[in-house]
């Protein structure tokens, strides 16, 4: 039997669950709703989902991770919502501040058929959303991200940390362009 999760190193988990890319799949936005109709019966009513990450802008590439953002009214909701999703199959991956990080789907034998990431914000948090409406509406930012995935890819395939800052700058423009042209 090999090793738990919880006992892996960093750099053992980022060889068990590399970066890879996948066409984009349109039942991303269906496994989306499955799990957050699932979500719906564990979260407060208060809760608001969202598909968020590259597996919602239509046409790139993304990992195939659904990312999910429930936004909360207050942050004392924050704690009591990840202990209730840890009980139905979430793992806490981090916390810092008002966020929580959780995903589902993966095992210590690789990715499961299904993998979401679960964002736990508060109401006004939610810069993710400005990002992906920008890339949906304007299919030639989507491009540029996705051409930057794809250089990012095979160069950090072994570290997520890495990956993930590399594409920090360009997310960033995106998301205040974005919220500039909402009078945010």
């Amino acid at each position: 039997m090999g090793k738990k999760l919880s006992e892996m190193t960093l750099e053992e988990l980022w060889q068990l669950f590399p970066i890879t890319l996948a066409e984009h799949d349109d039942g991303w936005a269906a496994q989306y709703a499955e799990e957050a109709a699932a979500l719906k019966a564990v979260l407060p009513p208060s809760a608001k989902l969202h598909h968020i990450g590259s597996t919602a802008v239509r046409g790139i590439m993304a990992k195939p991770i659904v990312d999910m953002l429930a936004v909360f009214p207050s942050a004392d909701m924050l704690s009591p919502a990840a202990d209730a999703l840890c009980r139905v199959g979430y793992i806490v991956m981090s916390t810092s501040g008002d966020r929580i990080s959780l995903n589902k789907g993966y095992t210590e034998n690789g990715f499961a058929d299904k993998v979401f990431h679960l964002h736990l914000r508060v109401d006004g948090d939610t810069d993710e959303l400005y990002f992906r409406d920008f890339l949906n509406a304007r299919p030639d930012a989507a491009a540029e991200y996705e051409k930057l995935k794809l250089d990012l890819a095979p160069r950090f395939r072994h570290d997520r940390d890495a990956y993930t800052a590399a594409k920090t700058e360009l997310v960033k423009l995106y998301t205040e362009r974005a919220k500039r042209d909402a009078g945010k």
